[in-house]
């Protein structure tokens, strides 16, 4: 197969969901079709970025504002986009990223409260017109992921929150979905791992064009 556009594709969902299994699935379901695949993550996918991740998941004793949290998450997007994102597509590349915007209107606006407007402008400032082509959001009750992320190791600052803040991070996600339906396809994770694969390559297939 002969491709001579560039396609962008995300993976979003609250903490436990399955991304870094399904990454895996995606990257090799997109192979078999001729395509490679390149995989990257938000915050992240520079060495700047990726310190600037460090900053924002590090447990510490000092509250961190919401805004200087949002403001770390668009300065590692914009360095992100910059030096990944937009050359990969413009190079006619396959690019998958672990989370982008979304997480941010998710997290950062329906977990923390900031202004949705706000989240936009800083969207608009960062991004223009870029969004992915395919936002591929697995869904899962709060209680379930999060006692997975409990048998993976020490939490992060983020996977110490309540559950009650990452119920409004996934009313965040679907209030996204209800606003942008033709872009996202909605996997229900509480299925079999063969279910939700079954569920991902369908939505690939089907939004995406792959045969």
């Amino acid at each position: 197969m002969i491709v001579k556009k560039g396609c962008f594709i995300s993976i979003e969902g609250t903490e436990g969901v399955g991304k870094s299994t399904n990454v895996a699935f995606i990257r090799q379901f997109v192979a078999d079709k001729g395509i490679s695949l390149r995989l990257t993550r938000e915050p992240g996918g520079t060495p700047l970025a990726e310190e600037i991740r460090e900053l924002l998941l590090k447990p510490r004793e000092e509250i961190v504002s919401d805004d200087a949290e949002i403001l770390l998450v668009f300065a590692a997007r914009a360095q992100h986009v910059d030096r990944v994102i937009k050359p990969a597509l413009a190079n006619g590349e396959w690019i998958l990223s672990d989370r982008f915007t979304d997480a941010t209107f998710a997290y950062q606006g329906a977990g923390r409260g900031i202004s949705w407007d706000r989240i936009q402008q800083l969207e608009q400032y960062v991004l223009a017109d870029l969004r992915p082509d395919l936002t591929i959001l697995l869904d899962l009750p709060v209680e379930v992921g999060m006692a997975r992320v409990m048998q993976r190791g020490a939490p992060d600052r983020f996977e110490q929150e309540k559950l009650a803040f990452f119920d409004k991070v996934r009313q965040g996600y679907h209030r996204r979905l209800r606003a942008e339906p033709d872009r996202f396809a909605l996997i229900d994770a509480t299925q079999s791992l063969d279910h939700v694969q079954q569920q991902i390559a369908q939505a690939l297939t089907e939004k995406l064009g792959l045969v």
